[in-house]
């Protein structure tokens, strides 16, 4: 039940941020934002702590703000990996860093807040 209800946190942050963040887009159905939410999800369980572990100097001596730039090339990942070269699933962006640096602002605060209405993990 927690990977359902993470999942569609995920998927409400992204949709979140493509709606808020001039140069995200998606031109899609349905069923690819689902698949894009997969990709996104599985971006941050798996290349996400890889990024952090290899970027630890970085993050320690900002005191944190470089996890924001890991975020940007998560989704910059997965911007690359659903867009029209690879999987073509609609998602897109019309510059490397300023959409994506602030759409992973956009997605963190989202999904800290959709956090705070979820249930104890306990």
């Amino acid at each position: 039940m927690r990977f359902v209800i993470t999942f569609l946190s995920t998927a409400a942050s992204l949709w979140i941020a493509v709606w808020l963040v001039n140069g995200l887009e998606f031109d899609g159905g349905w069923w690819q934002f689902v698949i894009v939410a997969v990709i996104m999800g599985l971006a941050n369980a798996i290349v996400k702590p890889i990024l952090m572990l290899f970027s630890l100097p970085l993050i320690v001596l900002t005191l944190g703000l470089f996890l924001v730039i890991v975020n940007a090339a998560v989704l910059q990942l997965v911007v690359w990996l659903s867009g029209p070269s690879v999987f073509d699933l609609g998602l897109t962006s019309t510059g490397f860093f300023w959409a994506t640096f602030w759409g992973a602002v956009v997605i963190s605060l989202a999904g800290w807040v959709i956090g705070i209405f979820m249930p104890d993990r306990s």
